[in-house]
C-alpha cells in the first residue's frame, strides 16, 4: 500500500511531548540532547514541563514539533516504507529531514531561526489569524480581495487550506478583527481567532521570508529520496533547488493542505501516517479524502500499536 509521512504544523503542542519516548528509547535522548546542545537552551524542559504559555510561544513551539516529528522519525525509518511525505507549515522541515533533503542539524536551525524571525515579524506589523469553517473556498477568497482591496493599506489573504471547508485567514490584526461579519455573510458557521503571534503566510512576514530566504540558500539541500509534496505547490518534488526555493516562499504564501492531500490520493496514496504531537492532521485527512487508512505516531503505545497492527 502506497504511504505517505506527514508532519504536523503549529498548534499540535502539548505539555508532556516527546516525554514518554525520552523515558523509554536512548536514541530519542541522545537526539533530545544533540536539540538542546545546537539551540542553546533546555527545549526538553520546555517541551516535558512546560509551562503551556512558554511552550505555545512561536519560538520554542516550532522547534519542539520538529523534535517531536524528528524523534518519532528516529524510531520508524528502518522499519517502514513511504511513498511520500508532507508537512504543515512549520511541518515541511520535519517534511524535509524525513526525505533525506536537509539533516537533522541543520533543519532544527532553520526552524530555530524561522520560529525567531516569524515572532519578531508579528511584533512589528500586528497581525492574526482567522479560522474560517463552513464556507466555500472560493467565496472566502474573493471576501479576502475585496477586504484587501479596500482596506487602505490592510492586509486580508487566505493563508492555510486546511479540509474542505476549513480555510485559515491571516491579515493586519484590528483590520481582521473588525471584519468578522464579511466571513459570516458568505455562509461560515464559525470564524475564530487563532492564537499566534502573527498573520503567518501572509505579506506580513515578508521581513522575515527574507531574512530566512538568507539562511535557506545558504543551507545545503540534497535531492529527496521520496516525493515532497510542497506547501506552496501542493506538487511533488524532488528536486533540492526547487524544494529550496518553495521554503523560502512558504513564509508568505498560503499553505495548500486540502489540494496536498487530494494529490496525493489522486497519486495513489491510500495510508497517510501523521508523524509527531497530535491528531490535527489526522482530522484534515479524514474530512477531504475518503477510503484510506489513517495512523497516528505521536506517544510509544502509537508506534507499539501500529506495528502490531501492522504484521
Amino acid at each position: 500500500m502506497k504511504t505517505a509521512l506527514l508532519a504536523p504544523g503549529q498548534g499540535s503542542q502539548y505539555v508532556g511531548m516527546l516525554k514518554d519516548l525520552f523515558d523509554e528509547f536512548n536514541s530519542v535522548q541522545n537526539l533530545i540532547a544533540k536539540a538542546d546542545a545546537i539551540l542553546g537552551y533546555k527545549l526538553s524542559e520546555i517541551c516535558f514541563n512546560g509551562p503551556i504559555d512558554e511552550l505555545k510561544k512561536t519560538k520554542y513551539t516550532q522547534p519542539a514539533l520538529f523534535l517531536h516529528s524528528a524523534s518519532v522519525f528516529e524510531l520508524i525509518r528502518d522499519k517502514i516504507q513511504f511513498d511520500s511525505v508532507a508537512g504543515h507549515s512549520v511541518g515541511e522541515y520535519a517534511a524535509l529531514y524525513f526525505a533525506d533533503v536537509i539533516s537533522f542539524e541543520d533543519a532544527i536551525r532553520l526552524v530555530q531561526l524561522r520560529g525567531d524571525l516569524m515572532f519578531r515579524a508579528g511584533e512589528y506589523a500586528q497581525g492574526t489569524m482567522f479560522a474560517v469553517i463552513g464556507a466555500d473556498d472560493k467565496a472566502v477568497e474573493e471576501v479576502c480581495a475585496n477586504l484587501t482591496r479596500s482596506g487602505n493599506g490592510s492586509v486580508v489573504v487566505a493563508a492555510n487550506y486546511n479540509c474542505p471547508g476549513q480555510l485559515v485567514v491571516s491579515g493586519s490584526a484590528e483590520y481582521l478583527r473588525a471584519n468578522i461579519s464579511a466571513f459570516k455573510s458568505i455562509g461560515a458557521k464559525i470564524v475564530k481567532e487563532l492564537v499566534v503571534s502573527g498573520a503567518f503566510h501572509s505579506p506580513l512576514m515578508e521581513p522575515a521570508r527574507e531574512a530566512l530566504g538568507e539562511a535557506i540558500a545558504k543551507t545545503s539541500f540534497r535531492d529527496a529520496k521520496v516525493p515532497v509534496y510542497l506547501n506552496v505547490t501542493a506538487q511533488p518534488e524532488t528536486k533540492a533547488e526547487i524544494i529550496k526555493e518553495a521554503l523560502i516562499q512558504q513564509l508568505t504564501s498560503p499553505v495548500r493542505w486540502t489540494q496536498t492531500i487530494q494529490n496525493m490520493y489522486n497519486d495513489g496514496i491510500r495510508r497517510f501516517i501523521e508523524v509527531g504531537a497530535g491528531n490535527v492532521l489526522q482530522g484534515l485527512v479524514k474530512r477531504t479524502v475518503t477510503d484510506c487508512e489513517i495512523f497516528g505516531l505521536d506517544k510509544v503505545e502509537d508506534i507499539n500499536n501500529f506495528f502490531i497492527n501492522l504484521k
